[in-house]
């Protein structure tokens, strides 16, 4: 599904702008602040939320990107596919060429808007398996990363909400799983699909496979479940800039939100115990402005995101050596880890001919789109308020499945999933307009426990400029293997009775993928990216001579500097990366505050 892009840059608002931004660097009431954070995504906004809880600390956010404020699509959630790639709401980053993708470089969608990629994700909405929490804490030596650890930010964080038509949801989540009273709202599906009965059906006709879970967000995500979604109470997208700054909390007097404002540089400004210290910050509103700086006298903290986080270290000094002299930038900290291990959820997006017209397909259609977003305008009803899914999956490959005769399972427990599929009622291929004509059903797969790790570089050093962005997908025995089988898991699921009068076949090079050999040259022709990008500064035991952070988010080996987002995630979640981004920044905030004593701890 993909939105003429000028559509998205003629949207007018249809909720009425409802904050006031700083726009230019003269509205700053000073230039020093307690606490400097580059990025107004997930990982900034709940940061920058946290500390200003304390009326006497003052926070400044750096945001690169535009505001969120009425923009169409990012307001209806199912307009949100039309938002990236390639729009002024993306950085529109691309990578290299990719080998295990028969050689294609694809686009690298990041969010360019307050609140990040939150503001232009899909909603998808997935805690991750409790394995996976257990392994952060095993692995960073840090119980305090563990499932159990983590849960009192659950009820912190999130408020779970009625669906759009405010059906029955008896049976459909467990509400024992999920907070009501924190601020990011997040909701089921509000509006029925044709496909979804059949979906149900399914998971009782092949119950062994393919079981009903009730909720994949209480830690156990294995199974067929309803999908959760951030969208919140009318139909709208629930992102970081809607929730953890939203006007009750960006209006306050001690929290300064800066729009349009990239930081370019980290400024050694002494050294403290002997380490490197950096508290000063250089930005610019755009690659021909002059440079201003701001200083923190507590903290920076970097929340710019898995790719722009490790950008910024390396044009301030901190990365390879060998790279940055490459480069002509003087090396600060030497360390190998920045930009390394890039690790991302391939997506593949396999599409079926569906008979009928109860598919979503022509609702982007003709004069539909219009008559579409009237209905959600005037009663918040219809196919646009949810997002592209109603049914997710999370399943494990059999226990005998040959590839376990030569490695070790590389998923986070025996409770975590090896592969994941989307169930959408219409054309879902991200980049790739729909047909003219035909009705479609979308069957989007990955490989949930990926063992493949990519890079990125400086390819110079502007600040404004693109980075070489290297995801390495495919590039390892077993992510090949698990992606092939995920195309088969979904063949089989398809092949059930309640599919029979429905689906034609699949469509476009989908159909060549009748065997093995057919299939690799499916999905290394075809297969993109879930834009789940993690651990290009990850996190590491304290004592540990690799990684970028150690468990308390602390840069390694200089003060002053600390990563809040996604960058630091050693390990993908098994699910979509959002909720353990705000998790994660969730605790990061406490282990901000636990380090200064006005916070009273």
């Amino acid at each position: 599904m993909v939105l003429s892009k000028t559509f998205l840059l003629l949207a007018t608002s249809v909720i009425p702008s409802w904050a006031a931004l700083y726009t230019s660097p003269s509205q700053l009431p000073k230039t020093t602040f307690d606490y400097v954070v580059i990025g107004g995504g997930i990982g900034g906004a709940v940061v920058a939320n946290r500390l200003t809880e304390k009326s006497s600390v003052n926070v400044l956010v750096l945001e690169a990107g535009v505001s969120n404020e009425g923009v169409t699509a990012s307001i209806i959630p199912l307009l949100g596919p039309s938002l990236v790639p390639n729009t002024i709401y993306d950085f529109n980053y691309s990578t290299v060429a990719i080998d295990g993708y028969a050689g294609r470089s694809l686009p690298y969608a990041r969010g360019r808007m307050l609140g990040g990629s939150s503001s232009v994700n899909y909603m998808v909405f997935t805690r991750g398996s409790k394995d996976d929490f257990d392994r952060y804490a095993s692995y960073s030596g840090d119980s305090g990363w563990s499932w159990d650890s983590m849960q009192k930010f659950i009820a912190r964080h999130e408020s779970f909400v009625a669906p759009a038509d405010n059906h029955d949801t008896s049976g459909e989540y467990n509400p024992s799983a999920h907070g009501t009273s924190g601020i990011l709202q997040v909701s089921l599906p509000g509006h029925g699909t044709a496909i979804d009965q059949r979906v149900l059906d399914t998971t009782v006709e092949l119950a062994d496979e393919f079981p009903f879970n009730t909720d994949p967000n209480d830690g156990s995500v294995l199974g067929v479940a309803w999908s959760q979604s951030t969208v919140g109470t009318g139909a709208v997208r629930s992102s970081a800039a809607t929730s953890y700054l939203s006007p009750d909390y960006i209006n306050r007097p001690n929290l300064h939100v800066l729009i349009g404002a990239t930081a370019t540089k980290l400024v050694q400004t002494g050294t403290k115990s002997g380490l490197p210290s950096f508290h000063c910050v250089k930005y610019q509103t755009s690659s021909s402005s002059k440079t201003y700086t701001v200083n923190a006298t507590k903290e920076i903290v970097l929340s710019a995101g898995s790719i722009n986080t490790p950008m910024l270290l390396m044009l301030s000094g901190i990365g390879d050596k060998a790279d940055l002299s490459q480069l002509g930038i003087k090396t600060i900290v030497d360390n190998p880890s920045v930009g390394k291990n890039l690790s991302d959820h391939p997506l593949l997006a396999s599409v079926y001919s569906v008979q009928g017209s109860d598919s979503f397909d022509d609702v982007f259609r003709g004069n539909n789109l219009v008559s579409a977003i009237g209905e959600w305008s005037a009663n918040q009803t219809g196919p646009l308020v949810d997002g592209v899914a109603n049914h997710i999956a999370f399943l494990r490959l059999p226990d005998n499945s040959s590839i376990f005769d030569n490695m070790a399972d590389p998923a986070a427990g025996p409770n975590a999933a090896h592969i994941e599929f989307v169930v959408s009622n219409l054309w879902v291929q991200p980049g790739v307009p729909a047909p003219d004509t035909g009705s479609f059903m979308t069957l989007t797969t990955t490989v949930i426990s990926p063992t493949s790790r990519g890079w990125l570089k400086l390819a110079d050093t502007d600040p404004f400029g693109k980075p070489l962005i290297n995801p390495n997908f495919l590039s390892t025995e077993w992510d090949a293997f698990a992606l092939r089988e995920s195309v088969k898991t979904i063949q089989r699921f398809t092949a059930a009775s309640p599919w029979e009068d429905y689906v034609i076949g699949p469509y476009g090079d989908f159909a060549s993928a009748t065997d093995d050999a057919g299939i690799d040259t499916y999905m290394r022709n075809n297969a993109a990216t879930f834009f789940h990008p993690i651990s290009t500064a990850m996190m590491s035991p304290k004592s540990a001579s690799w990684g970028v952070v150690d468990p308390n988010l602390k840069v390694k080996k200089v003060e002053g500097l600390r990563v809040v987002d996604g960058s630091v995630l050693p390990f993908l979640p098994n699910g979509h990366t959002q909720e353990p981004i705000y998790l994660f920044a969730e605790r990061g905030a406490d282990l901000i505050k636990a380090d200064n004593a006005v916070f009273g701890r």
